[in-house]
């Protein structure tokens, strides 16, 4: 079987990660997998790439410059959303003629436009698409908010600065809805709660979908010994460590500010003492002059990490990870951390929910209250860390998100996309 996984960058982003992560794991379980990028960051045989970067970038600039014309030339949310009315089409590459089912995962920024996502429908080839945000079952946000357009057919879009009944959002999910009707789509949701906006979305819930989780690897995730750990990045020894992690450490989805009220107030409460308390992070800030004022306690920026074994390093190093985002299509830090033995605490809001079992192998706060997140860190540093094994957590990971366990059950579902073809073909 031949798969060909498409996705815009090869290891920049959660999506690119996890599509990455795949295509290895289907490699090891006998499938002829390749990665087809825009972005390239390695020169790993599997990954290809098809298009000079000057036309990518001319993609990318024409798809922000109509959305800036649309928006009444204004810059708020210009990058918030996706129209896709520009990108390559991929079809006549030799690696999608080959390819017996074409994986789309996160194809935004100039990669694929409406159209091309029309050929490749048009295909006759089966298509599975992994959602890793809400855009293939919205109009042109990437995450909805809270909003309910999508479960009609959008309009009146929050991110547009002249909302509309029939605006930008209402047009683009029109022309989704033509798209999807003309081949063998499947969509694939990374977690229960994405799932029910896929089934909840006028666009997407008569479509055939499924649940199946990222993928981890368990050889680079590992639990290491805490005071080498510590050691080698240079952290405090014998303080209780908070880790945040995220590709934009200020990406208001994120919710830092929320964690430092959160660590504001687990020492208002007396739980621990403000010395007694270290914040680690990693990832991107855009401008950490007017984030690192307000952090609480001493703290250590430990930059952007670019591979899993020293990521392993630090989920080690720390006694806990706190995820506070308005929202996660999944939550790949909380499956990292809780394989290499840290407990993860987060809200109760959204894709987390498939990964913690509240109080079992991490904490589920009530969504967006700094107070029971506090509890859920203090939880995490005195009872849970007592009380919850590392090596059943672990376990729990492996039976669940292991490259073996996933890759089976996605071959599952490629073969029965298949099988209609492969009997038509007998007959």
């Amino acid at each position: 079987m031949k798969v060909l996984i498409v996705n815009t960058s090869e290891s920049i982003g959660g999506a690119a990660i996890a599509a990455n992560r795949l295509t290895k794991a289907l490699l090891q379980n006998g499938v002829k997998a390749k990665m087809l990028v825009r972005d390239r960051q390695t020169d790993d045989a599997t990954i290809i790439t098809f298009c000079s970067k000057w036309k990518m970038k001319w993609h990318f600039l024409w798809e922000r410059f109509v959305i800036w014309c649309n928006n009444g030339f204004g810059r708020k949310n210009l990058f918030s959303i996706d129209i896709a009315n520009a990108g390559e089409d991929i079809t006549t590459l030799p690696s999608f003629k080959e390819a017996d089912v074409v994986h789309l995962h996160w194809v935004n920024q100039g990669l694929l436009s409406l159209r091309n996502i029309e050929k490749i429908l048009s295909s006759g080839k089966p298509v599975v698409w992994t959602l890793h945000d809400m855009w293939p079952c919205t109009g042109i946000c990437h995450h909805a908010q809270g909003c309910t357009g999508f479960h009609r057919t959008c309009g009146l879009c929050n991110y547009l600065r002249f909302p509309r009944k029939y605006d930008l959002s209402h047009t683009v999910f029109l022309e989704k809805c033509r798209i999807y009707q003309q081949g063998t789509l499947h969509l694939v949701a990374v977690s229960n709660w994405l799932h029910q906006q896929v089934k909840s979305s006028a666009l997407t819930g008569s479509l055939s979908s499924t649940v199946i989780p990222n993928t981890l690897s368990l050889q680079q995730f590992q639990i290491r010994d805490k005071q080498d750990s510590r050691l080698k990045l240079g952290l405090p020894k014998e303080k209780a460590i908070i880790l945040f992690g995220a590709a934009r450490i200020d990406d208001p989805i994120k919710g830092f500010p929320t964690l430092l009220k959160a660590i504001e107030e687990l020492i208002a409460s007396g739980g621990f003492r403000r010395e007694d308390l270290h914040l680690a992070y990693f990832g991107k800030i855009k401008f950490p002059q007017q984030i690192q004022p307000l952090i609480p306690v001493d703290y250590t920026d430990l930059g952007w990490i670019k591979d899993a074994e020293t990521l392993s390093v630090i989920y080690s190093a720390v006694d806990t990870v706190v995820c506070a985002s308005r929202y996660e299509t999944f939550g790949q830090t909380l499956i990292e951390a809780q394989a290499c033995g840290c407990l993860p605490v987060s809200f109760n809001n959204s894709g987390q929910t498939d990964i913690i079992q509240h109080r079992k192998n991490g904490y589920l706060a009530e969504a967006y209250s700094t107070k029971d997140l506090a509890k859920g860190i203090e939880w995490a540093l005195t009872e849970g860390k007592r009380e919850v094994s590392v090596d059943d957590m672990r376990n729990e990971v492996i039976h669940r998100y292991s490259g073996d366990v996933v890759a089976q059950q996605y071959i599952k579902l490629y073969e029965g996309l298949l099988q209609p073809k492969c009997l038509q073909q007998t007959n």
